[in-house]
């Protein structure tokens, strides 16, 4: 039997730490080797960690990641063989995989299909690659292509397949979104089925500013069939031995991939690179039971992201203590959650800041999570600095109304406070706004926006209460209390006040958001599906002039297909729709 034992290994690795990263990926080869693995793959862009974004126009920090690649990782191949994506150059700039093979580089590939939508701005930087080599290696023949490659029915999956290519690693920087692991699947298993071919498809696992790439690396076979499946959200070393002879009978049965690969014989652009020509070590080895680990429901994979983002955005950038302003309301509550179970309840302080308006069920609500949660707890009333505000400003808002300016001062003065915490102890703030209020401007500049990191910016409000719930449910307790979950939602910024005096209620605006942002419906469409039309115009009119607001927002971690910021940007001076 001509079999191939792989090791995927999906890592964690930080943008612009090439000697941190390179430690990662030698690291991983060393324990593949010690496994037996014939070949070993990283994620795309491992070496300087993904997305390195503009870190790529400085020549020197390109040239030092080629330098790196050459005098630290290649001479970790020894006695195994490994694929690691890095930046290549030569006359221009690549986004690349190194083949390399017992101490020597044997081949590169330059990934050809570059996306340039969403979050991906690949065009801005990097050359496309034309050829698609096919390495020798143990008496198999193996590929290799980065992510977006493999996306493509006719792209280079194809042409390596006809080319003789019977194990396909593709390497992969791919961000999450809620079901993004599913819809991967079902390519990959369509892409190895088409094309007869085992497919590896190895991906980064980590966060990264408001990306959370979440791992999930698979191997499915020439059927279609799904062999192996990494945890999602964690490191992992995914290992199997893979039968190149199945996929060598799978074809004698198919005259169409004959007809194929005679026509694509003399291709130029296919050529085959002969790494080793001895055999691997399958016969002096035990055969590997691969493992597939069980994916995530939705609610659980969604709340994992979170604890993920926060996690590695504190320890990419420094921080180790995260500060929370607690209201007593749904959206905070499931905030301080996220960041005990990302940072440790030692490592997250809880700040309530009642005003006049505050009820004694939010201040004892507020009180009563932190003890649950078991963070520090501080309450500083915010009635002093909010009258000495009021008295300040007394003239100029004299013979007026109290209204949203006066509301908002309190938003204020909490957003002041937390920042000369943070300021003085070092602390990351979080904020807790969800994306509902940051779609509706429901939210205040320099007040309850002011912070760090914006944890739940991409979550709307009903799915806030699902993870909630969730928490509760995982915990087996109701860590966040269930006055908390079920309490109507109000800023309390003035008597009696409620969010739906000034929105409708979230089980309606949030299907019209979706629709209006995630799916760019026109109001017009977005009636035809059976909302009031007056209310329409009202939510689409509140998201177009609240974009100077969302501009000013601190990053947050991406969950939906359509996050603000990365992958919706609108011009702000602009005429909105009426």
């Amino acid at each position: 039997m001509r079999t191939l034992r792989v090791a995927l290994a999906q890592i964690n690795t930080t943008v612009g730490d090439l000697t941190g990263n390179a430690r990662l990926i030698t690291d991983a080869i060393g324990q593949a080797r010690e496994l037996g693995a014939d070949i070993v793959a990283v994620p795309e862009l491992a070496l300087t960690g993904y997305p390195p974004e503009d870190l790529l126009l400085r020549r020197s920090f390109v040239e030092e990641n080629v330098r790196i690649l050459h005098e630290r990782i290649v001479p970790a191949t020894a006695g195994i063989a490994a694929v690691v994506g890095f930046v290549d150059l030569e006359d221009d700039i690549y986004n690349a995989a190194a083949v390399m093979h017992d101490g020597r580089l044997a081949g590169r590939y330059h990934k050809q299909f570059l996306p340039n939508y969403g979050v991906f701005d690949e065009e801005r930087y990097f050359q496309r690659g034309t050829q698609s080599p096919v390495f020798r290696l143990a008496g198999v023949h193996v590929a290799v292509n980065i992510c977006e490659d493999i996306w493509y029915t006719d792209g280079p999956t194809r042409a390596q397949s006809r080319a003789g290519a019977e194990v396909v690693i593709n390497i992969n920087g791919s961000p999450y979104h809620r079901g993004k692991g599913h819809e991967r699947e079902r390519m990959i298993a369509t892409r190895a089925s088409d094309n007869s071919v085992i497919v590896c498809y190895v991906n980064q696992v980590g966060g990264q500013d408001e990306l959370v790439l979440d791992g999930h690396s698979v191997i499915y076979d020439e059927r279609g069939v799904l062999v192996a499946r990494a945890p999602q959200f964690d490191e992992h070393l995914l290992l199997a031995d893979l039968d190149a002879e199945s996929v060598w009978q799978s074809r004698l049965h198919d005259p169409r991939y004959r007809k194929e690969r005679r026509e694509q014989r003399d291709d130029p652009s296919t050529p085959t690179i002969t790494v080793t020509d001895a055999p691997g070590g399958a016969r002096n080895r035990q055969p590997v039971v691969p493992t597939i680990q069980p994916t995530l429901g939705p609610l659980a994979e969604t709340y994992e992201a979170l604890v993920l983002g926060v996690r590695d955005y504190m320890r990419k950038t420094g921080f180790t203590v995260a500060g929370v302003a607690l209201s007593g309301g749904i959206d905070s509550a499931l905030v301080a959650a996220i960041a005990v179970d990302a940072l440790g309840p030692q490592n997250v302080i809880g700040v309530s800041m009642p005003s006049r308006f505050s009820s004694e069920g939010s201040k004892t609500d507020a009180a009563a999570l932190a003890e649950r949660l078991g963070i520090k707890f501080m309450a500083l009333p915010i009635e002093k600095p909010f009258a000495a505000y009021l008295d300040v400003l007394a003239a100029p808002f004299a013979d007026t109304q109290f209204g949203t300016a006066e509301e908002n001062l309190q938003a204020r003065v909490r957003g002041n406070l937390m920042m000369a915490l943070s300021n003085k102890f070092g602390w990351l703030v979080l904020t807790t706004g969800n994306k509902s209020e940051l779609a509706t401007g429901y939210a205040t500049l320099y007040g309850d926006m002011a912070g760090g990191f914006a944890v739940i910016k991409d979550v709307p409000k009903t799915l806030v209460w699902q993870l909630a719930r969730h928490r509760n449910a995982r915990a087996g307790t109701d860590v966040i209390p269930r006055s908390i979950i079920e309490k109507p939602p109000s800023a309390e910024l003035r008597p009696g006040q409620l969010d739906t005096d000034s929105l409708p209620p979230y089980d309606i605006l949030d299907p019209i958001l979706e629709a209006y942002v995630e799916q760019d419906r026109s109001p017009e469409e977005i009636v035809a599906l059976g909302y009031d039309e007056a209310t329409v115009r009202r939510v689409v009119r509140l998201v177009d002039v609240n974009e100077y607001k969302r501009r000013q927002a601190p990053p947050g971690i991406k969950i939906t297909p359509r996050a603000f910021g990365r992958d919706r940007r609108l011009p702000i001076a602009t005429r909105p729709q009426p």
